[in-house]
């Protein structure tokens, strides 16, 4: 895997991948996972705005069925995110060569990351930054999902959604049928933050349409390690977007607070 942009083949999918800023032998590495729409291009610029923030590497992909990466079938299964914790982010950063690593993840990609944190035993994985995390379903987040296949089928949203997807209605129907799924309201991952060793970082706009400050709240309650929240008035569901004046810097200066934690010498050196 080239450090660069290209496909890379992991857990029987082919992926599309960017980097950018050094490479894994140079610096940490941030990994981004996107949100539940997501890929690779919309990301757009903030990958390249957070190398230059934060001097590290920035490695994003395109989870299966999304951007350029190989189709899936759909209807997904319920435990998708887990799935992709479980069995594609570690052989990732293994074809990556990554060596120390900071998961940023987007709604979505929030929970994966939340969860592979929580199962599975990765020393590379330094800290989590978790930008609207979703832990269990919410009503009002349900119906904001309901609501999007209206825009998806009589709007405009499948055209803008062909754009940066080779398989819109993969990435579309994967995401909405998966949670609109009447099974999926008693849907709960939040054991994993039991489990993290690891300080975090959630981000959260006030005004999230998908999910409500009890998923912060969550956080807060049950994680044993340090926990930092960054609440974003009058940001939506994509705090980094709409306010990165504010998300950018604060994502920067939890970086270089790890990386200094890091450098730091210990106290039997």
């Amino acid at each position: 895997m080239d450090w660069g942009k290209g496909i890379v083949s992991v857990a029987g999918h082919d992926l599309e991948y960017a980097c950018w800023g050094p490479a894994p032998g140079d610096a940490p590495t941030l990994v981004m996972l996107h949100e539940g729409l997501g890929s690779v291009g919309l990301w757009r610029d903030w990958p390249a705005a957070l190398a230059d923030a934060t001097g590290m590497g920035v490695l994003a992909y395109s989870r299966a069925g999304y951007g350029r990466s190989s189709s899936v079938p759909v209807p997904r299964p319920l435990e998708y995110m887990t799935w992709e914790a479980e069995d594609v982010l570690g052989p990732l950063m293994d074809a990556a060569g990554i060596r120390a690593a900071l998961l940023l993840g987007h709604s979505d990609g929030a929970t994966i990351a939340a969860i592979y944190a929580g199962s599975v035993s990765d020393m590379r994985v330094r800290g989590l930054i978790l930008i609207a995390p979703h832990f269990f379903a919410e009503a009002e987040g349900l119906e904001a999902i309901r609501a999007a296949k209206t825009l998806y089928e009589d709007g405009d949203l499948r055209e803008r959604l062909a754009r940066h997807h080779d398989h819109p209605d993969v990435a579309f129907y994967g995401w909405h049928d998966a949670w609109t799924d009447p099974r999926f309201a008693e849907w709960n991952v939040a054991d994993a933050i039991d489990h993290w060793r690891i300080p975090a970082m959630v981000v959260q706009g006030a005004e999230d349409a998908y999910g409500t400050l009890a998923q912060v709240r969550e956080v807060q309650e049950r994680a044993y390690s340090p926990v930092e929240a960054l609440i974003v008035d009058g940001a939506g569901h994509a705090p980094h977007e709409d306010a990165p004046e504010i998300v950018t810097p604060a994502v920067a200066a939890f970086c270089a607070t790890l990386m200094a934690l890091e450098d730091a010498p210990s106290e039997t050196q």
